[in-house]
């Protein structure tokens, strides 16, 4: 579980970008071709109604957009980009414990350029740079910038059997972030294997799921992940330049295959528990925090391979 260097506990993960490049970097052989290979993923999300213990209810709705390329170059090692936006519309209702909507549209747009080096051994080291803005619509933009970055180390010890681990260290709005990461890929059975979440889709990569395989190619997942939404709030809102964040533990189904050689669809369906919306003032300190009930969870995500 990630910490937050001021002393609370967090439930933050890196910023989108990041990790969906990070994961993009599987290690190839060390005579591959030196060609970009890309990918664009659109995901829907829908979270469903939910009751905040001290009065009032909301939900939101939006869309998420992933862009990443990776090529070789060298004896092996890798280079990647990646580029994500996130929309969430929230609807609360008119009274809530906020003493109405706290927040409304917010937007996240990312950047980041990992390497992947390859060692001796199996093993391989990766640095991953980002800069992500993460604000309500009408948030200043320049206080809205979270940065930082990924270190991690990665063995292969067979083309399906994957361990890794890295850190990772993020200016996220008035709080350091320090991320401990598991990345794994490995398998168990001729049909069950234990990975990380798909990085595009509405829980993330964070987290674990146990895979199985049927025999025509599709995958069913269950598994579980903590997510985190710290973003700035508009300068014009009931907190102005604050700081809107929401937390949970998604758990959720998984249903997903190739429907081409290039196309893939990935469709979610779980709940969030452990759900908490949390109010800061433009320096990061607590106004308010509320509990929200077991939200309702459905994704769908359509991904492109080029």
């Amino acid at each position: 579980m990630p910490y937050n260097i001021r002393g609370r506990t967090a439930h933050h993960w890196a910023p989108a970008a990041t990790i969906c490049a990070l994961l993009l970097l599987v290690p190839g052989p060390s005579g591959a071709a030196e060609t970009w290979r890309s990918s664009l993923s659109l995901t829907p999300v829908w979270q469903g109604n939910a009751k905040l213990d001290n009065g009032g209810d909301f939900d939101a709705s939006g869309i998420a957009v992933r862009v990443g390329a990776s090529t070789v170059f060298g004896a092996g090692h890798r280079v990647a980009v990646a580029l994500n936006y996130d929309y969430l519309d929230y609807d609360f209702s008119r009274e809530t414990a906020f003493g109405g909507a706290p927040w409304g549209q917010v937007q996240r747009f990312g950047f980041s350029v990992p390497l992947l080096f390859s060692g001796a051994g199996g093993w391989s080291y990766g640095v991953a740079p980002s800069v992500e803005l993460a604000g309500e619509q009408g948030a200043d933009s320049g206080d809205s910038v979270v940065y930082g970055g990924i270190a991690s180390a990665t063995r292969v010890f067979a083309p399906d059997r994957r361990l890794g681990f890295g850190v990772g260290v993020f200016s996220q709005l008035e709080e350091t972030t320090v991320i401990p990461i598991v990345i794994v890929n490995w398998r168990l059975s001729d049909r069950w294997s234990l990975v990380n979440p798909l990085p595009a889709g509405p829980v993330g990569p964070a987290g674990l799921e146990l895979d199985y395989r049927f025999d025509n190619g599709w995958r069913l997942g269950f598994g579980a992940t903590s997510r985190s939404l710290r973003f700035r709030l508009s300068d014009t809102g009931s907190t102005p330049g604050g700081v809107g964040e929401q937390q949970g533990v998604p758990v959720f189904l998984r249903f997903s295959g190739n429907l081409s050689d290039q196309a893939s669809l990935v469709l979610y369906a779980g709940a969030i528990f452990e759900g908490e919306l949390r109010v800061e003032d433009s320096r990061g300190k607590k106004l308010r925090e509320e509990s929200f009930d077991p939200a309702p969870l459905l994704g769908a995500t359509f991904r492109m391979r080029f």
